[in-house]
């Protein structure tokens, strides 16, 4: 049971690692040498902002900045509840918060990879009108079914000696 638990714990912290570093790096579309994120794009020698990002062309934008920090934030607290009813639960008890949790932020991740990819197409500027999907946009997908399985997980754990 204790390996089980290690490798849950394990599996819950590399998503928590794969949210942040989907949110924070700046490789969501990658066109040349130019990389744009949810904030910025960069070139080799500066990072401006994405123009019109704070416009109504922009909304999508702003949309999958705010689900992508609420489901790091989400993963992260779930993570933290589950720890705190480790110790707390009673035996044969199930972590239902925690995958309630782990499951909403699930949903916001994929939210937010799914607006970007239907929306992102319509807002390119002429630097990134050809291009492909950068890592973060990849990790992001990646990041989905790891919080899902995670939140299912939570779901069906009982604590037991």
């Amino acid at each position: 049971m204790l390996i089980i638990l290690a490798l849950i714990i394990l599996f819950h912290v590399t998503s928590v690692i794969l949210l942040f570093t989907a949110t924070i790096n700046n490789v969501w579309w990658v066109s040349g040498n130019s990389y744009m994120d949810l904030w910025y794009h960069c070139n080799e020698t500066s990072c401006n902002e994405i123009p019109n990002s704070s416009t109504i062309h922009g909304v999508y934008l702003q949309a999958v900045q705010a689900t992508m920090i609420l489901s790091t934030i989400l993963c992260c607290v779930g993570f933290f509840v589950f720890i705190l009813q480790l110790f707390r639960l009673k035996q044969g008890e199930r972590f239902v918060f925690p995958a309630i949790v782990q499951l909403m932020s699930a949903l916001c991740v994929m939210t937010a990879a799914s607006i970007y990819t239907a929306e992102h197409m319509t807002f390119k500027s002429q630097e990134f009108e050809k291009g492909d999907y950068g890592y973060c946009f990849v990790l992001a997908w990646v990041a989905f079914p790891m919080t899902l399985l995670s939140g299912l997980m939570y779901l069906v754990l009982r604590k037991r000696k």
